[in-house]
């Protein structure tokens, strides 16, 4: 009889590592799958030998960045989406992204089961599941951080360690940083660990896309952004002549402007989906360039009544996107 077949949202990390190796334990025939969405510096053929070496049957990459960029985050932007006043919601635009071509590939290999490694805390095993079963209702979902036996098995990092010694998964040698990161080309976000503490201020050394304010450059730049029916379609920075057409590389320009001038920085308290509140520290450069644009513009051409409408729109859009 043929092994359950299952495929897993990977990261090459600690966590998903482990989970992957309990999950051929379990019966399960697992295939890693791991979206490129413009994560940082990110080694793709590692993480996918590190999957193989674990034992997956297979991984997949597949390069999700210009599917992210123009289906989902423009598609935020043109609504002007933010969360509670305050987030361009960088991680929760990206989840269905992820979450759909997983079902592809579980569609394409014939899988009953997909797998995340998303916690019992926090909004992302909600986004992962609820895309699912949107896309494929008779999928079923292995939720390892939820699962009683997983959590008596590994109740802290040192349990993880001790099992990947035991079955020769490799573990990065550089130290865990004291809070957790996810990025992609639309932002990068910190929590948990020493952010917990309201009181403590974030590193200056953990952002990876923006300068500090106090160390922009002085001498300011001026950039044109078009649109199109609220999409970006063009950026021209008028002080070097850069002109930029193309939709990713809007995106990634516009993040390379604005994050050079110390823009795009938030440190805020939200209200997370399951009912907890949480500490979050973004930066969203381009994100947050773009969408003052978009809103300039709304001011030039858009009717009060339309307005007052498309906010509201807007507010419905962004909690159903968080």
């Amino acid at each position: 009889m043929s092994k359950p077949k299952v495929i897993l949202a990977y990261s090459g990390g600690l966590d998903t590592s482990v989970i992957l190796k309990w999950l051929i334990e379990k019966g399960y025939d697992v295939i890693a799958f791991c979206a490129n969405v413009g994560q940082y510096e990110e080694d793709f053929t590692a993480i996918k030998a590190k999957a193989v070496s674990c034992g997956a049957s297979k991984c997949v990459v597949t390069d999700l960045r210009r599917e992210f960029c123009a289906e989902y985050v423009f598609e935020a932007l043109k609504c002007n989406a933010l969360y509670e006043g305050r987030y361009l919601l960088g991680t929760s635009v990206a989840r269905p992204c992820i979450t759909k071509e997983m079902i592809r590939i579980a569609d394409e290999e014939g899988a009953q089961f997909v797998a995340h490694g998303a916690t019992g805390k926090g909004n992302d095993q909600v986004r992962f599941e609820m895309c699912a079963q949107a896309l494929s209702p008779t999928i079923g979902c292995v939720a390892p951080w939820r699962d009683a036996e997983f959590i008596e098995s590994f109740k802290g990092r040192s349990d993880l360690l001790d099992y990947c010694s035991k079955h020769g998964i490799p573990v990065d040698a550089k130290p865990k940083s004291n809070y957790s990161v996810d990025e992609n080309l639309f932002h990068t976000s910190f929590e948990s660990g020493q952010l917990e503490d309201a009181d403590c201020p974030p590193d200056e050394d953990m952002f990876k896309m923006t300068v500090s304010p106090q160390n922009a450059p002085d001498q300011d730049e001026t950039v044109q952004i078009h649109f199109v029916k609220g999409i970006p379609t063009r950026i021209t920075n008028t002080t070097d002549n850069t002109d930029v057409t193309d939709p990713l590389d809007i995106l990634l320009y516009a993040n390379k402007i604005a994050g050079k001038h110390g823009i795009g920085r938030i440190d805020i308290v939200e209200n997370r989906f399951v009912g907890i509140k949480s500490r979050g520290v973004y930066e969203t450069p381009g994100g947050t360039l773009l969408r003052d644009a978009h809103l300039d513009l709304e001011g030039i051409c858009m009717d009060r009544e339309v307005k007052r409408i498309s906010e509201n729109m807007a507010l419905e859009f962004t909690r159903l996107c968080y």
